[in-house]
């Protein structure tokens, strides 16, 4: 194992985040209005198993959400499903918190 690389005084640190004006990003800055409708690809093998699972971490998450409107879209061969959800986002903690729980499920391949 390679030993991780110190940084130097000299060596050249990237610049913090700015906004469009110019001004330093800050933490609670962001480009979502809140609330508003935000929508997440989900892929995952083509099974009744992964559907139940994106829609229990759904409704965990926003408790308004509504099955019906899930967008499903099989893949060429029928191994695969990608699913739409649309939730209504209230938060960055809570679209961290959805993206967490789906892409720490066994059932779920792809979070976009």
């Amino acid at each position: 194992m390679t030993p991780e690389p110190t940084m130097s005084p000299d060596t050249p640190q990237t610049p913090p985040a700015q906004t469009p004006s110019g001004a330093p990003a800050r933490a609670d800055d962001s480009l979502i209005a809140y609330p508003s409708a935000f929508p997440i690809k989900v892929m995952g093998l083509h099974q009744p198993a992964f559907v139940e699972a994106v829609v229990a971490i759904a409704q965990t998450h926003d408790p308004a959400f509504v099955p019906d409107k899930l967008e499903h879209r099989p893949s060429r061969s029928g191994t695969y499903l990608g699913l739409t959800v649309t939730v209504t986002a209230t938060s960055r903690e809570q679209l961290d918190a959805i993206y967490r729980a789906l892409t720490s499920h066994p059932l779920v391949k792809y979070v976009l």
